[in-house]
């Protein structure tokens, strides 16, 4: 039997209810996902996705770094494609071109859509985000679907 490493108390991030899970994790990786017994919300239940919707984590070909579009084709024929560029580019690229829409078109003019595929806390820091420096409610999560 594995012993986990490290046990994470949180809350699953794929629909509103609320309900409270442990991640057990060993050498990095996810491998159980158990419902909380000391709480109202799910009394240790779990639907499908909040006790196995978590192998995206580790998936291969999860992406790892950002990736800039190249321009439409080049000078050569070239298709469009990606390069990889670091963090600090990328973030710079997006916080200017999230500043330029929002004093061009107004803050309304950009929404946010968060996702089941965060943490809790990450889908929370992104509607800071969009309510706080750009000044929008437009934010939605895909969870429902």
């Amino acid at each position: 039997m594995i012993t986990a490493e490290k046990i994470t108390h949180t809350t699953c991030p794929y629909c509103g209810v609320g309900c409270q899970i442990d991640m057990h994790v060993k050498d990095g990786l996810i491998y159980r996902v158990d419902g909380r017994w000391d709480n109202k919300v799910n009394h240790g239940n779990l639907c499908v996705k909040g006790r196995f919707g978590y192998d995206y984590v580790h998936a291969p070909d999860r992406l790892r770094h950002p990736l800039l579009r190249t321009r439409a084709k080049s000078k050569n024929g070239q298709k469009p494609g990606f390069t990889p560029v670091t963090w600090d580019k990328a973030l710079d690229l997006v916080a200017n071109r999230l500043r330029h829409i929002r004093d061009k078109h107004g803050p309304d003019s950009i929404a946010f859509l968060v996702s089941a595929k965060c943490s809790n806390e990450e889908n929370y820091l992104l509607q800071k985000l969009a309510r706080a420096v750009i000044g929008t409610n437009n934010v939605d999560h895909c969870a429902r679907l």
